[in-house]
């Protein structure tokens, strides 16, 4: 009996195992993962030309202010004007410095008044000491009293040079040629001495001015000769040199301030003008892959980069050399010989088994 029952379970366990063997998970199969196409890192030669958008501004701004306080009574131009040196810009109203220069005039008069009978007064005392009818001390005091009222007369001739000069000052003169290009008053508001009333930019040399990514300033370019043209007339160019790099960088942008001086400005470009800047950097390598591969993680441009090993994906952060047409050129994140998927990121996570495609080379 139990020899019987003996065999009946060797019996049952043959004819299970089949059974607990099919229960078992399999690898799944290449057509069960999500399929991508991946490509080999490699460096490649960057173009060496970057275009730049600016616009045209004058070398040389002056902030035009009055000399004095007061209220404004007139301004006599606007924003795009062009002034000339000796022009009138602005008035103020003169009471004070009128009042003044009335004062200054009458103390003029006063003291020449009182000049003319010192000196009338010593003559007379000059020849009457010549024939002895006065004294040496009556002829002292009237030479004394002359140069008294002569000084007094330089006085306030020095008093009426001063009002006169406050009193010029209640008209604003730029002193230079220029086009307006802000202000900052009003008819009827008071100013004080120093305060800002117009900004000019001065005639002469023109800069073209670029807003650059810091990582082209670190790249000098090979040739120093930028190339401006008119956006809305390419046939209008000049060239021009880089006159001045902002050592700061923009926060809210990341760009660095680049002005060129241009050689001779052509008329078309006026203050404001768009232009394109054509600059030829020297070439450098970087890891050229297409848009499809590129990624956003964390707020960060990112690629996914396949594990042959493990044929897995990981995500990864990477720095933007430059942006083209339908390619990106990284300069940091990725190594020489890494697989980059360029084709079916949108279904990926990080660590998931994929089935890739090698593409023969980058695009």
């Amino acid at each position: 009996m139990f020899a019987q029952r003996y065999t009946a379970l060797v019996l049952a366990t043959i004819a299970l195992a089949p059974a607990a063997r099919a229960a078992e998970p399999a690898a799944a199969p290449d057509s069960a993962l999500v399929r991508v196409r991946i490509v080999e890192a490699r460096r490649t030669p960057v173009a060496s030309e970057v275009v730049l958008t600016g616009d045209i501004q004058a070398q040389a701004q002056v902030n035009v202010s009055f000399r004095t306080n007061g209220k404004v009574a007139e301004r006599r131009v606007e924003v795009g004007d062009h002034v000339e040196p000796d022009q009138v810009l602005a008035v103020l109203e003169p009471l004070t410095q009128r009042a003044n220069l009335d004062n200054a005039k009458a103390a003029v008069a006063s003291a020449e008044a009182l000049l003319t009978q010192a000196k009338m007064a010593f003559e007379r005392q000059k020849q009457l000491l010549a024939g002895g009818y006065t004294t040496r001390p009556s002829y002292d005091n009237a030479e004394q009293e002359l140069r008294t009222t002569q000084a007094a007369v330089d006085s306030a001739k020095a008093a009426l040079g001063t009002a006169q000069e406050q009193f010029s000052y209640t008209e604003l003169r730029a002193g230079i040629s220029g086009i307006v290009t802000s202000r900052s008053v009003e008819v009827g508001q008071v100013v004080q001495s120093g305060q800002t009333v117009l900004v000019l930019a001065q005639d002469g040399p023109r800069d073209a001015v670029f807003n650059v990514y810091e990582s082209l300033t670190a790249r000098p370019p090979g040739d120093k000769t930028i190339t401006v043209t008119l956006q809305t007339n390419p046939s209008i160019s000049v060239n021009g040199t880089v006159r001045e790099i902002s050592p700061t960088v923009d926060a809210s942008s990341g760009t660095v301030r680049v002005k060129i001086g241009l050689e001779q400005t052509p008329p078309a470009m006026g203050l404001g003008a768009v232009v394109i800047g054509h600059g030829r950097f020297a070439p450098h390598d970087a890891v050229i892959l297409p848009w499809s591969a590129l990624y956003r993680y964390g707020g960060r441009p990112a690629v996914w980069v396949y594990d042959p090993g493990k044929r897995t994906v990981s995500v990864r952060a990477v720095e933007i050399d430059k942006y083209g047409p339908d390619v990106i050129a990284l300069k940091g994140g990725i190594e020489p010989g890494e697989r980059i998927v360029i084709a079916g990121i949108q279904f990926l996570r990080p660590g998931q088994e994929v089935a890739a495609n090698l593409v023969e080379s980058n695009p």
